[in-house]
């Protein structure tokens, strides 16, 4: 943590990519509020962080003590006068002027040695931090989901970011022991903007009858994929990743190959957003 200079660590938003970075920040040796400004949002983030920790105990990955303390550091929260931190990270809904909202907030009531952290999938940095006092420490600092699990984090830098806060970020996402790699400030940037058409595609293919999502996933998965597209979008969120997918339409001036799926569009109104809801393009209990 010497590398860093952070000692705590905020993260915004206690659903499942939230609370999955709040499991790596605490195992991680750093003390971490985990805030949503819904109580039973809270309280189920906190029982998602306990569960996985379980988890983890019991497949030898940590011992006892290593269980408890990481619990112990972690401080569920509902205050947003409480958000002050080393390294504030929002993981809250794909919407620009809801990120921007946000982040002039924090930005009244901490220090200007605070960094702010954008988790967004597609969005420029440059455009969530434009409008900021200090838009020198805003860094993207992107997850994959569940964040506890997947290796990989995109830090990207901003047309305003100071250097020296995305190397902190870098190094910050190094010592959760993760993979950090340097990104482009693009819609998108890496992985969801080669990935984007694993899902439209896929989408596309039962729109047009080619086949059933069923089937697509059978095929992906003997492929050598980990996951389907669908069953990948039931475990993300397909609010989620609708929105993502919206917001790169948006990016890329509505190039119709990012288009979003009428069918995506139909679940998310439907309330089906997968294992969240207990029901997305599969049903679970």
């Amino acid at each position: 943590m010497s590398e860093t200079n952070i000692q705590s660590v905020a993260v915004i938003g206690a659903g499942v990519m939230g609370s999955g970075i709040a499991i790596s920040s605490v195992l991680a040796g750093y003390r971490t509020l985990l805030f949503d400004l819904r109580p039973e949002a809270v309280e189920q983030g906190r029982a998602y962080v306990q569960k996985q920790l379980q988890s983890t105990l019991e497949k030898g990955r940590i011992d006892q003590v290593q269980h408890d303390q990481a619990l112990d550091r972690l401080q569920p929260c509902t205050d947003f006068s409480a958000l002050k931190a080393d390294l504030i990270l929002e993981a809250v809904v794909e919407k620009l002027e809801v990120k921007r909202e946000l982040f002039a907030r924090l930005e009244s009531q901490n220090d200007p040695s605070c960094m702010l952290a954008t988790n967004t999938s597609s969005i420029p940095i440059t455009q969530i931090a434009s409008g900021l006092k200090h838009p020198e420490r805003v860094v993207g600092v992107h997850f994959f989901n569940p964040a506890h699990i997947m290796k990989l984090v995109e830090i990207i830098r901003g047309a305003a970011t100071d250097p020296a806060a995305a190397e902190r970020a870098f190094a910050w996402a190094e010592s959760l022991k993760k993979t950090a790699v340097y990104a482009a400030d693009a819609p998108g940037f890496i992985v969801n903007r080669v990935a984007r058409h694993y899902y439209v595609e896929a989408l596309k293919m039962v729109e047009e009858g080619v086949a059933d999502f069923e089937t697509i996933d059978v095929h992906m998965e003997a492929l050598g994929f980990k996951m389907g597209p669908f069953r990948l979008m039931d475990l993300i969120g397909v609010e989620t990743n609708y929105s993502v997918t919206s917001s790169m339409f948006e990016q890329f001036n509505y190039d119709p190959k990012f288009r979003p799926s009428r069918i995506q569009k139909q679940k998310v109104d439907a309330g089906h957003h997968g294992r969240k809801s207990g029901r997305g393009f599969y049903t679970y209990e």
